[in-house]
């Protein structure tokens, strides 16, 4: 009947193949940066082939001090930005009032299920759209009828036994 066999998973099988490019890829790109990374061969000469030099020439009006590529930053709008409290939060005593309403909705909140992060995923799994998956309702149907069938059979086997134990006695 296949109680205790593993069903197939197509999305975890494409994931394992999909992680094994990955461990390839990053295999062939140490080996190539490997071989980036190997010494290059010295001229024997200071000047460089083909013309080049080794440096741009320097420009005396370009110099520019290290400090030129910083630009200032008005730090005042940043210090005087303090939290403003709204008094109707606190009574005359400073105390701060408690919000039952606001308590209320978070006690609510609590109790909701987090939403789902891709929620066209879930539409899809629940339809059955992926291509190779059987759609939720199906998995769903197929597990409940298991359980009640287990739980008949264990029933039976319960009323036979005791039918046997009352008998003898």
């Amino acid at each position: 009947m296949g109680f205790f066999q593993k069903k197939r998973d197509p999305i975890s099988e494409k994931a394992q193949a999909l992680n094994q490019q990955i461990q390839a890829l990053e295999t062939e790109i140490k080996r190539l940066s490997a071989e980036v990374a190997s010494p290059q061969p010295r001229f024997r000469s200071s000047t460089l082939p083909g013309g080049y030099s080794s440096a741009p020439p320097l420009d005396p009006a370009r110099e520019t001090s290290p400090r030129e590529h910083f630009e200032d930053v008005d730090h005042a709008p940043l210090k005087a930005a303090e939290p403003q409290v709204k008094n109707e939060h606190y009574n005359e005593m400073g105390v701060r009032k408690y919000d039952l309403a606001g308590a209320w909705g978070r006690f609510k909140d609590s109790l909701k299920t987090p939403p789902a992060s891709n929620p066209k995923l879930v539409n899809y799994l629940a339809a059955g759209s992926i291509q190779g998956l059987r759609p939720l309702r199906y998995e769903k149907r197929v597990a409940r009828n298991r359980f009640v069938f287990l739980v008949v059979v264990l029933l039976l086997m319960l009323w036979g036994i005791l039918a046997v134990v009352f008998r003898t006695s």
